[in-house]
């Protein structure tokens, strides 16, 4: 059958989890809308923050800032649909909005990527060249820097999609996955999956170990400026003030870098654990970043408190005011 073919094709169904029962079909939605409402809150909440508080605003909050809007649009991509599938049986996707789903879901994943490498060249900057931080790290630097990773991560997702779109697809419609994505679509096309999945395995592989490679030698820096400086105090001082980034940092990459370690040395996932697997190291961080953000960033943790005292102060006077 000639490329560009995919008459036979006019939509797509998610399985979502090949092996859950459908008496649990309900539970499960409940619990990825929950995941899905705790991202939103979360987040918004480091953004609201962010707005009405000037004292967070440093390079490093403008970093997680993108990230925060990173975390909800990822979720806001993929999560609504695999959650009506099981509230509202609605597991077929159009095929055109397959393909714009899987657009995102690896566009925001580049994004993500480059948000964690400027979050390495801060620690890295603040740690290794103290003196120099105030003069290369700048806002205006920060902004230009976010605006190029939003920009450049474009490219290399509008080559997986501009690639897999014309190939026919004229076999199962069925995609054993939660969300579109490059592996699940190209597997059910009627040719040879090769010439197209090889050089998007490339593009992955630069766009995740190319950022990794220098967050490694950041923090390896980090390590050797920490260990000469001879108090001890002022060693868990530093150490502290990039905990937090490497901690979100460790959540996003260490799980994927063992999924394919394990997958290159031959070690195999059952359909439904590699499914739970991918949903935990996409999903489970962008709930979680928030929480580590407010509980370890001692800037973040005074401005909720601020916010909290305020809305307190505000309601006891309302009280008040009613009471009179």
């Amino acid at each position: 059958m000639p490329e560009g073919n995919h008459s036979t094709v006019t939509e797509f169904f998610l399985t979502g989890f090949p092996g859950l029962h459908p008496e649990y079909q309900g539970l499960a939605s409940a619990v990825l809308f929950l995941v899905y409402s705790l991202t939103l809150i979360g987040n918004a909440t480091i953004i609201f923050l962010f707005a009405t508080d000037s004292c967070l605003h440093k390079p490093m909050y403008y970093i997680i800032l993108n990230l925060c809007a990173c975390d909800i649009l990822f979720s806001t991509t993929t999560l609504p649909k695999i959650i009506s599938k099981y509230w509202f049986q609605s597991g077929t996707i159009s095929f055109t909005a397959c393909f714009i789903q899987m657009y995102f879901v690896h566009y925001l994943a580049t994004v993500n990527s480059f948000i964690l490498f400027l979050m390495a060249l801060d620690r890295y900057l603040a740690i290794c060249h103290p003196l120099r931080y105030s003069l290369i790290l700048k806002k205006s630097t920060i902004y230009i820097l976010s605006i190029t990773a939003w920009i450049f991560a474009k490219a290399p997702s509008l080559s997986l999609v501009i690639r897999a779109y014309p190939l026919p697809y004229c076999a199962s419609n069925i995609i054993n996955h939660c969300y579109c994505d490059h592996i699940g679509i190209t597997t059910l096309a009627c040719t040879d999956r090769a010439p197209y999945g090889f050089p998007a395995f490339v593009v992955a592989m630069v766009m995740l170990l190319g950022p990794l490679a220098f967050i490694i030698f950041s923090y390896c820096s980090i390590i050797v400026a920490v260990l000469r400086i001879t108090n001890a105090q002022g060693r868990l001082k530093s150490l502290s003030t990039c905990s937090t980034q490497l901690i979100i940092i460790l959540l996003y990459y260490l799980p994927r870098c063992l999924v394919y370690f394990f997958s290159n040395v031959g070690i195999k996932f059952s359909p439904d654990v590699r499914i739970v697997i991918i949903m935990l190291y996409s999903l489970g961080p962008p709930m979680i970043n928030p929480l580590i953000y407010c509980l370890r960033a001692k800037d973040m943790r005074e401005s909720l408190r601020k916010q909290f005292k305020k809305r307190t102060h505000a309601q006891k006077t309302q009280l008040s005011v009613v009471t009179d």
